[in-house]
């Protein structure tokens, strides 16, 4: 079959010959006929480049349809019926016909009456005529050379009996362009670098825009399958009345993220063995002065908070490095000193309630079930006279809305809350207990150097949203999850998110490390 390049050639050569070509159906490839639907390409594509200018000719013709091509080869229902039917008086039965003459023994029976070649004695088939020309068959082998017949009425009489179909074909008459050549020109589409430091694009030619052209369907966009449970526990959140907070910085300081939350310098988690340092800019200093002093004091002697700090010398070189935050506290710090602004500017303090989910990093090892980032999902309470029952009571009510409704709780140890307690819930399929996140309540020397008032408590709690997000969808690598090696097939095609009491049960031991 000829190319798209093949006509081109063909078309350009032969106009070298004889300058115009009154019509393509006459053009051959290898000595076959060319297709017009390809030639039509070829052509376009060189009056693009004004080689040539062409014209559509448009032809009717009639053509066979299968049965027609049968009649043609095997003679007609009425003729075949006709030599079915011996000479003389005796005939043929009627009832042995069908076995004779097969399916075309109805409809050739009844044109054989009407064209007045046989008739019916007794319940034979007898012949009128000694000899008869099959007009049919004639008819169609002409069509299937020409492609028309002279007699109109004939054309309609072998349309209805389904012998033959109406075609419609498009040829082309051809000339040269202004810009005809034998030789087709490369057209560039996009000016590049290199065209630009060689000054090759004054010389080159550039393919004309289509403005009309159909252009491809925008796809349009899909939520990540993370991003469809985190909108369902922040539906959670806003049912009981928190409010969003703004995590869209990615890079903190460790101000914010370890000093404002009273952990101290020489933690292990601040090391290069848990956080990414940021290289440039590698430091900050926007954070508040006065601020600042009173938490270095904190951590020093303990300061106003009554307490005796961790007795080092405080270094601001340290607060100031940039790091890549390893949690969402640093966000909740930064709220709780904001709140404490705004009380001192109303002169009243308001209850909060805070919440994010957003991505965090730690430098660690990658592996089925953990990144080195992640999100966190983070709640915050701040009022007054809040007590550990109060953390209880809400932890209660907030994991039954997942579904999750045996709730236990454990000491443990935390550098910034006092008492601190792993949640761990009861895992139907494992007859267990199993972790499922982490809370506690803000030490004062977290709070009162933040500026909130003496008898203003805060309590807090965090879990994951990658490994709920694996349970809900099936997913057991969370690099299919997250990463270079996600399905973005995969993105399309998973449905919404519903978090319900069967999958609450299954997210129990689902928190993140």
């Amino acid at each position: 079959m000829a190319t798209t390049e093949d006509l081109q050639t063909l078309v350009l050569t032969t106009l070298d010959k004889s300058n115009t070509i009154s019509d393509t159906k006459d053009l051959t490839f290898n000595d076959a006929p060319v297709d017009q639907l390809v030639l039509f390409g070829a052509l376009a594509s060189l009056k693009s480049k004004e080689m040539i200018d062409f014209t559509p000719i448009e032809c009717v013709s009639w053509v066979l349809t299968e049965e027609g091509k049968q009649v043609a080869k095997d003679g007609s229902h009425e003729a075949r019926v006709f030599e079915a039917i011996p000479a003389g008086d005796e005939g043929l039965p009627i009832a042995e016909l069908q076995a004779k003459v097969g399916p075309s023994a109805k409809p050739g029976q009844g044109k054989a009456f009407k064209n007045k070649w046989i008739s019916k004695k007794g319940a034979n088939l007898v012949r009128l005529v000694d000899s008869i020309v099959d007009e049919t068959q004639k008819d169609l082998k002409e069509i299937e050379s020409t492609g028309t017949l002279a007699n109109e009425k004939t054309l309609g009489e072998l349309k209805k009996r389904t012998l033959i179909d109406k075609q419609k074909t498009t040829t082309y008459s051809v000339s040269k362009g202004p810009d005809f050549s034998v030789q087709i020109k490369k057209e560039a589409t996009d000016i590049t670098t290199d065209m630009l430091q060689s000054g090759e694009w004054k010389n080159a030619t550039f393919k004309k825009y289509n403005f009309d052209a159909a252009g491809v369907p925008p796809q349009g966009g899909h939520l990540h399958p993370l991003m469809k449970v985190r909108q369902e526990f922040r539906e959670i959140f806003f049912e009981m009345g928190f409010q969003e907070m703004p995590t869209n910085c990615f890079a903190e300081s460790s101000f914010w993220n370890f000093d404002a939350l009273f952990q101290p310098q020489q933690h292990p988690a601040r090391d290069a063995h848990d956080t990414f340092f940021l290289k440039d800019p590698a430091t900050s200093d926007r954070y508040p002065r006065d601020l600042m002093e009173k938490i270095k004091k904190t951590h020093e002697d303990g300061g106003d908070t009554g307490s005796i700090g961790y007795n080092y010398v405080w270094k601001e070189e340290e607060a100031q490095k940039l790091i890549l935050r390893t949690h969402t506290t640093s966000v909740s710090s930064y709220m709780l000193h904001k709140l404490s602004e705004e009380t001192k500017k109303i002169g009243e303090f308001r209850p909060a309630k805070y919440f994010s989910i957003d991505r965090v990093f730690r430098n660690e090892s990658v592996d089925a079930t953990h990144l080195a980032e992640f999100h966190q999902i983070e709640g915050v309470i701040a009022d007054k006279n809040l007590t550990l029952g109060d953390l209880i009571g809400f932890m209660d009510i907030f994991f039954k809305k997942m579904g999750m409704d045996k709730i236990r709780f454990k000491p443990t140890y935390n550098p910034y809350t006092e008492p601190s307690m792993e949640i761990f819930s009861y895992h139907e399929g494992l007859k267990t207990w199993v972790e499922i996140g982490n809370s506690g309540m803000f030490r004062p020397e977290m709070l009162l150097p933040l500026g909130l008032p003496p008898d203003v408590r805060v309590i807090a709690w965090g879990l994951g949203l990658e490994r709920p997000t694996m349970v809900k969808y099936g997913i057991s690598n969370i690099r299919d999850l997250l990463g270079h090696k996600v399905n973005i097939a995969m993105i399309k095609d998973y449905p919404i998110c519903r978090l319900d009491k069967k999958m609450g049960k299954e997210l129990v031991g689902l928190s993140e490390d």
